[in-house]
């Protein structure tokens, strides 16, 4: 298919970003759902076939997470230095984003822990956890919509 001058860029940017949006949300479903596991984990108790099953689906989702945050990092790298995406609402977001990505790889060693035989913390403090990322999105989709400063 033949593009008329200067239409493949423009094409392209929308692309682009779709794409990073497509993964940066399939990225958050493995950021919400890893610690919902967690806490289904933590309630298993006694239950080791169900906690084993967990564990399972747990790594499963954790390794798809991995991709998943890969490719929205690729698609991001590509806006930022392709597209020059810039301004201060993009540092805070960035920071905000690595404050998400602590998180993720702290559920993931949680799992892990679980996986060895070590304990997790309370369910109560897990379902506290699990409550964390929303607040952390809101202000990254916020400084996306708003681009305050």
């Amino acid at each position: 298919m033949a593009f008329p001058d200067g239409a493949l860029p423009v094409l392209a940017y929308p692309l682009i970003k779709s794409l990073h949006i497509v993964f940066v949300i399939a990225w958050m479903a493995t950021v919400f759902y890893l610690p919902r596991i967690l806490v289904n984990i933590g309630e298993a108790g006694s239950e080791p076939a169900v906690k084993a099953r967990l564990e399972l689906m747990g790594r499963r989702l954790y390794k798809f997470g991995h991709s998943m945050f890969g490719l929205a990092f690729l698609f991001g790298l590509v806006l930022w230095l392709y597209f020059h995406i810039a301004g201060g609402w993009l540092h805070a977001k960035l920071a905000l984003v690595v404050v998400m990505l602590g998180y993720y790889i702290w559920s993931g060693r949680l799992l892990k822990r679980s996986i060895a035989g070590g304990t997790l913390p309370a369910t109560k403090t897990l379902r506290l956890f699990n409550e964390l990322p929303v607040l952390v999105l809101l202000a990254i989709v916020f400084l996306v919509v708003a681009k305050p400063f």
